[in-house]
């Protein structure tokens, strides 16, 4: 039997003799199915095929991996060394010994965690992979497992999931869509998923239901996104696609926030 890996967001699928026949994560209106149809990989392909390990170390305790040529999403891994383990937040897609051994090298993990089901990746096999650690998943989100096993558990609300690391879930972009806040000595770090992204201009970021099919969040949901993460300070903010906002990122979200809602509310339609 096989664990199915869908080609174009990375998730497992239970291992069965065939594929599925679609990726249910990919048919919603959040992600897309190619046109050149639903396709399939398997881990020890991901394994084979060439590719080379990229390791980056984003601030003390803070690190992020990633695979050249990127598979899937190609969502950067992050990593948060705590001195009661570690969490791997965004787990890979794929499974290959490189990334191992650079995990074990780091600490390994004690929880994993994706920030929305698009990130689940290879999560379970990831766990096993690990000594069977925990799989934390967002009860809201919980339908959209793709391959179930006994070390997922769930969880809402906030998390205090590791010293001085907190999940919070935001929602907007999934209704248990989560960040992961690091409180430390240098204001504050927060692993925003695709709750929050930015985008080029520097300082901003945006909001969105689906990045690949440009459908927009409402003025609420920014709202109240903005409001759960009022209690957090995070002077630097680190996305799943690599960017960044390295300075005062509280403000820009706040900001970025203001002008969204100002923009979908449409109290700024005299300029357009």
């Amino acid at each position: 039997m096989t664990i199915w890996i869908c080609a174009t967001c990375g998730v497992e699928h239970p291992d069965t003799e065939q594929p599925p026949t679609t990726c249910q994560i990919c048919v919603d209106e959040r992600q897309y199915v190619p046109g050149s149809g639903q396709a399939w990989t398997t881990l020890d392909k991901l394994a084979a095929d060439g590719h080379v390990l990229v390791h980056q170390e984003l601030e003390p305790g803070v690190h992020r991996l990633n695979r050249e040529p990127e598979f899937g999403i190609g969502q950067w891994t992050h990593l948060v060394q705590t001195p009661a383990g570690n969490l791997l937040w965004d787990p890979p897609n794929h499974l290959d010994q490189d990334t191992a051994d650079k995990i074990a090298e780091l600490g390994g993990a004690a929880v994993i965690v994706a920030s929305h089901p698009h990130m689940y990746g290879s999560q379970v096999s990831w766990s096993h992979r690990l000594g069977d650690i925990p799989v934390l998943v967002h009860s809201a989100d919980r339908r959209w497992v793709q391959r179930e096993d006994p070390v997922i558990r769930e969880w809402s609300g906030t998390e205090l999931v590791l010293p001085g690391v907190t999940l919070i879930e935001g929602g907007g972009h999934f209704p248990g869509a989560a960040v992961a806040h690091i409180a430390n000595e240098s204001g504050g770090t927060l692993l925003s998923g695709d709750t929050i992204v930015p985008v080029p201009a520097k300082g901003w970021v945006t909001f969105m239901r689906s990045y690949p099919n440009k459908i927009p969040l409402s003025a609420g949901l920014v709202r109240r996104i903005v409001d759960r993460l009022e209690p957090y300070e995070f002077e630097r903010l680190y996305s799943l696609l690599g960017g960044t906002v390295l300075a005062d990122a509280k403000q820009a979200v706040r900001q970025s926030a203001d002008r969204y809602i100002a923009w979908v509310s449409g109290a700024n339609d005299h300029l357009g």
